[in-house]
């Protein structure tokens, strides 16, 4: 069994807004009487503490009450929206920031890259800011030099590692921080968003160094991403914070899932009971609209790869009449996705149905939604119902280190053949 390497304890972090401290000289010493001295619990930064503290309107937990262990070799994920206290945690667990309550225990050389560049002395060259990050992390001149070479190919600016840092551009910045992180052999490496800077080339090489520090070399990584491909990819567990709260805890697919899932602002489905109640005018009224994605499980998240089923029922107040629908996808950047026409339809007075599916592996991810346009004679618009469908599609990428957007307003799957025809000669 793989041996605890870190383990948090219920962990709390509270902030004051506004103010530094309690607010009175005498309780500021009782603060610190209490905490550096009798080693008690904070009496002014508990819940339902003391009323003189503040009041809760000037509190916010950052965290609460967060348990977790992580074992040698294990490579944990950490998600949540923004605010949602991730960064607050690498940090107590870097010994960064103090919690307000619990206890963090950990085993091993903790690297941290927590913002891009901590550490780097602006005045110094890239070279010299590699032999002091090595020193900090309790390496020899030595265990430096050897990697040395190694770190400056992977960072990808060789020519510029005898230029103070201060010249380097942003990407530059974190390429070599990120280098520096991750070759001078620490036993765990916390890392908070340093894809989200680089391009696409040094975003492969990154997840590509994590995997392998923690599959080959047996290294621990905490990593916290809003990129939930890469979280998917290299976490073999994921945790997800809701506004300081442990929500979930399990394998990464599970709970990235859940919180997609959490996200996801659906309109799926509008009903209308009678014609008097419905959108439309004195030629149509919607009855019904329906969006039906075709996944195995209702709680799976809908992904580039589900299909789409819209159902629609509208009262025809007309007899006699050609009639057609048109299907208008729009991404919620105003974009037109298509713009699609059923065929003519000879139509008598009362309800009239029709259907369309989107197929899976068509759309790119992102969020969208649907107007639905009935015309007479396939010219004349008769009434619009306007954004009466909504859905969010989220990115799906099998085998495919590339985490960047994906181009394009549409990511069709067709058929394409690649096969070597000839060996070369020797």
């Amino acid at each position: 069994m793989a041996d605890t390497v870190i383990q948090v304890e219920n962990i709390s972090k509270l902030y004051r807004l506004g103010a530094i401290g309690t607010g009175s000289f005498r309780q500021d010493l009782q603060h610190w009487w209490n905490l550096y001295i009798l080693r008690k619990q904070d009496p002014f930064f508990q819940p339902g503490g003391s009323k003189s503290f503040a009041a809760e309107r000037d509190q916010i937990w950052a965290l609460q009450q967060i348990n977790f262990d992580v074992k040698q070799g294990e490579s944990i994920g950490i998600i949540g929206s923004n605010g949602s206290g991730k960064s607050t945690l690498l940090k107590i667990i870097s010994r960064i920031v103090k919690p307000t309550t619990g206890t963090v225990k950990g085993k091993g050389k903790i690297s941290s890259l927590l913002e891009v560049g901590t550490g780097f002395n602006q005045e110094l060259t890239g070279r010299e800011n590699i032999f002091i990050s090595g020193y900090i992390l309790g390496m020899s001149k030595a265990e430096v030099r050897s990697k040395f070479d190694e770190i400056v190919a992977f960072s990808g600016i060789e020519e510029f590692i005898d230029t103070p840092v201060k010249r380097y551009s942003s990407g530059m910045y974190v390429r070599l921080a990120f280098a520096v992180a991750a070759h001078l052999e620490p036993d765990i490496l916390i890392v908070d968003e340093v894809l989200a800077v680089g391009d696409a080339d040094f975003q492969k090489k990154c997840l590509g160094k994590m995997k392998e520090v923690t599959h080959a070399d047996g290294r621990t990584i905490l990593f916290v991403s809003h990129n939930m491909q890469a979280i998917n990819t290299l976490c073999d567990k994921a945790i997800w914070l809701n506004k300081g709260i442990m929500k979930e805890i399990g394998p990464s697919s599970a709970v990235v899932n859940k919180y997609i899932a959490s996200m996801q602002k659906f309109k799926l489905e509008q009903k209308w009971d009678t014609p008097s109640d419905a959108p439309g005018n004195d030629w149509v009224r919607f009855k019904q609209v329906q969006l039906i994605p075709h996944m195995q499980e209702s709680d799976n998240i809908l992904d580039i790869r589900t299909p789409l089923t819209i159902k629609f029922k509208f009262w025809n107040l007309h007899p006699g009449i050609n009639l057609n629908v048109g299907l208008v996808l729009y991404s919620y950047s105003g974009d037109c996705i298509f713009d699609l026409l059923s065929p003519t339809a000879s139509c008598h007075k009362g309800i009239v149905e029709g259907e369309c599916t989107i197929p899976g592996n068509f759309l790119n991810d992102g969020s969208y939604y649907i107007t639905l346009t009935v015309a007479k004679d396939a010219s004349i618009p008769l009434f619009n119902l306007e954004e009466c469908l909504s859905f969010d599609v989220e990115d799906y990428r099998e085998d495919i280190h590339y985490f960047e957007k994906w181009w394009g307003a549409v990511r069709p799957k067709f058929p394409f053949r690649l096969q070597q025809k000839e060996m070369a000669l020797e």
